[in-house]
């Protein structure tokens, strides 16, 4: 079935979004879009004509990783095993800044904050914005079906951010923090939903 005007592939809307990220990674957000393009070996028409702007480009990079980081609160399980399902997204939030990719985007983000203000905010928008939100609508479900009490659940969804990521991020950001393993990670993810359970409990 031909394509309609403006559409294109799963393939190569995924080679754009991994161009686009190790491009900003390495460049930050003044990064071409004609360099993004001949990395994903697509024109950067292609790219507009998919995207519209640069600062939806951005979206759509963040999108797709806030997509995987919050998963486990979409899981069927979830509902029933909150604990689990905190513990499971503190494990993707932690791996998620601690990825040499992840790490990079950020720190050119906040190199370029103060040139490129519209690009940084739609960085936030649909990153950290987007997935305290998802988890802050989580944990009212949570609370509305009585498996926890959270009276300000934005509020708990930061708190939940800073029990997991903590001093992590800034430590990746400055270059001074070894690898986690993944037991590690475990550890910090479980230990941070135990305690947020125990703090809001029903």
């Amino acid at each position: 079935m031909p394509r309609a005007p403006g559409q294109i592939d799963l393939a190569k809307t995924e080679a754009i979004l991994d161009a686009a990220a190790e491009v900003f990674g390495e460049r930050g957000l003044a990064a071409s879009m004609e360099e993004i393009a001949r990395r994903a070996r697509v024109s950067k028409q292609t790219i507009y004509n998919h995207y519209g702007s640069k600062p939806e480009l951005i979206r759509a990079i963040v999108d797709r990783r806030v997509a995987e980081i919050t998963a486990p609160l979409l899981m069927p399980e979830a509902v029933d095993h909150p604990q689990e399902a905190l513990a499971a997204l503190g494990r993707s939030m932690l791996t998620a800044i601690l990825t040499a990719r992840g790490t990079s985007m950020l720190r050119m983000t906040v190199e370029s904050a103060a040139e490129q203000p519209d690009l940084a905010r739609a960085f936030f928008e649909a990153g950290p914005a987007t997935s305290r939100r998802r988890l802050a609508e989580f944990l009212a479900m949570e609370t509305e079906n009585g498996r926890m009490a959270v009276d300000d659940p934005v509020l708990a969804a930061e708190f939940f951010a800073s029990m997991v990521i903590g001093g992590h991020q800034i430590a990746q950001l400055l270059g001074v923090e070894r690898q986690f393993t993944p037991a590690e990670i475990d550890r910090v993810a479980g230990e941070a939903a135990a305690r947020f359970m125990k703090a809001y409990s029903a």
